[in-house]
């Protein structure tokens, strides 16, 4: 941290995403394979049970997400920066680290489904066998192209998600509802309805509630990236609501749906065939089916890359956007080798799922109620680089914010081996509860003795 340091907001003519454009950028955001593979996994508690708790989590997670655009409306700051009134001006090191992971992690998921999706076309037009050989020499390939797509997506920063996702979400509405009709012209509607897995396949409602909270959540932390460049109140708060929330039920939904039509046709329900490029290949879906499961990526990867980068620039203050922007898109293409070499997808993705589950939600719990009730709506943008400033604290950090999230974090791990909170709520919410009490009272203690 230095004195020179100087955070600018967004002035008025930056401002130029409107309605349309922040409702599709998260369409675009959560119409991708990561959403497809979610729905899939959650098939394994039936179709009506799985579509209920997506719309409840849904819902409650992306109520939190208009917060935290709001946020980014009002003041015109990056998601990161915003966390320094709460952490510390250091101390928001710390959930920015946080944001840089789990963003590139996302990319890298989202990566390797496209990835796959191309090593089908490959095999397919170049007549290769399934060795292997050819298996893993055509995922490399479809990394790398990915990874080159993803590149030319944020070349321009937020100007290229911008046009990426106007294009984008267009030609995914019209090949994914295609899509949608061959899936269900395969398996009955009424079959996929009544069809429930194996008892050995599964899981609990509050396991369900913990891996959709944790999927959801990762938007909330990204959310005043991207709303701090709209035009209205209602661009930031409603748009974003309602586009992220069509985006998920309408791509888990498909990946719930195609994933248990998929178990019926081959009488045999894998949660390793979750991801769409499976899907789709053994529903025998064609070439178009991946092309979509390509397209898909790279619209949703334009957000993640996005808040990567904007979170990097929050730790190395000097730091640029563009040249932020490649340096995350390139550690995603690295990342995305892992389940190539060391593990299979399933256990990568569940492991990185409880990984970032247990940070996030403090975290958020956190952030808002330090600016919505502590605060008041009422962040000086002067003081947010100012050393022995209001949002300095002790040596740059927050020690409230840093205790309480470690109690959140702790709550999380233990609320998380109780068999009652498996079996209903999950961890998450009931842990962001008590985080957020207590921050509050934590924060009305120390302004007490200080009055």
């Amino acid at each position: 941290m230095t004195k020179k340091e100087h955070i600018e907001a967004t002035t008025p003519d930056q401002r130029a995403m409107s309605r349309w454009d922040m409702f599709a950028t998260w369409i675009g955001a959560n119409a991708n394979n990561g959403t497809w593979y979610i729905g899939g996994v959650i098939a394994a508690v039936g179709l009506i049970k799985a579509s209920s708790l997506l719309v409840v989590v849904g819902s409650l997670s992306y109520i939190l997400l208009g917060f935290a655009s709001y946020m980014g409306y009002k003041t015109g700051l990056p998601a990161m920066v915003l966390t320094r009134p709460s952490f510390g001006i250091k101390g928001s090191i710390i959930p920015s680290i946080v944001n840089v992971v789990q963003f590139i992690g996302w990319a890298a998921i989202n990566t390797f489904i496209a990835a796959t999706s191309i090593s089908i076309i490959l095999k397919d037009i170049l007549g290769w066998n399934s060795s292997s050989f050819h298996n893993q020499f055509s995922i490399i390939i479809g990394i790398v192209v990915m990874s080159i797509l993803h590149l030319i997506s944020i070349s321009l920063g937020e100007k290229s998600v911008k046009w990426i996702e106007r294009v984008g979400i267009i030609l995914v509405i019209i090949l994914v509802t295609w899509e949608s009709i061959v899936v269900l012209k395969t398996v009955p509607f009424h079959e996929i309805v009544k069809y429930e897995p194996a008892a050995k396949f599964q899981l609990p409602s509050g396991k369900i509630v913990d891996i959709l909270a944790a999927f959801n959540l990762a938007w909330v932390t990204a959310a005043a990236d991207f709303s701090r460049f709209t035009k209205d109140k209602h661009a930031a708060t409603t748009a974003s609501f309602l586009g992220a929330n069509v985006g998920l039920f309408w791509f888990a939904f498909i990946g719930l749906i195609a994933t248990i039509a998929t178990a019926i046709t081959i009488n045999k329900f894998d949660p390793n065939n979750a991801d769409p490029s499976t899907i789709a290949a053994k529903l025998g879906l064609g070439i178009l089916a991946m092309l979509v499961i390509v397209i898909t990526s790279t619209t949703a990867n334009a957000v993640n890359l996005m808040a990567a980068g904007s979170a990097l620039t929050n730790i190395f203050h000097r730091l640029k956007l563009t040249p932020a922007l490649w340096i995350v898109t390139l550690v995603a293409t690295v990342m995305t080798f892992i389940p190539v070499y060391i593990a299979s997808f399933l256990t990568t993705f569940e492991t990185f799922l409880d990984g970032i589950g247990m940070f996030l939600g403090p975290e958020i719990a956190i952030f808002l109620i330090d600016f919505f009730v502590i605060k008041q709506k009422n962040y000086q943008v002067s003081e947010f680089s100012k050393v022995n400033g209001s949002y300095w604290y002790t040596k740059g950090v927050n020690p409230i914010a840093i205790v309480t999230w470690a109690i959140g974090v702790i709550s999380y791990l233990i609320l998380n081996k109780l068999g009652f909170i498996i079996a209903t709520t999950g961890a998450t919410f009931p842990a962001m509860f008590i985080t957020a009490i207590c921050y509050l009272v934590a924060n009305k203690m120390v302004n007490s003795k200080q009055n």
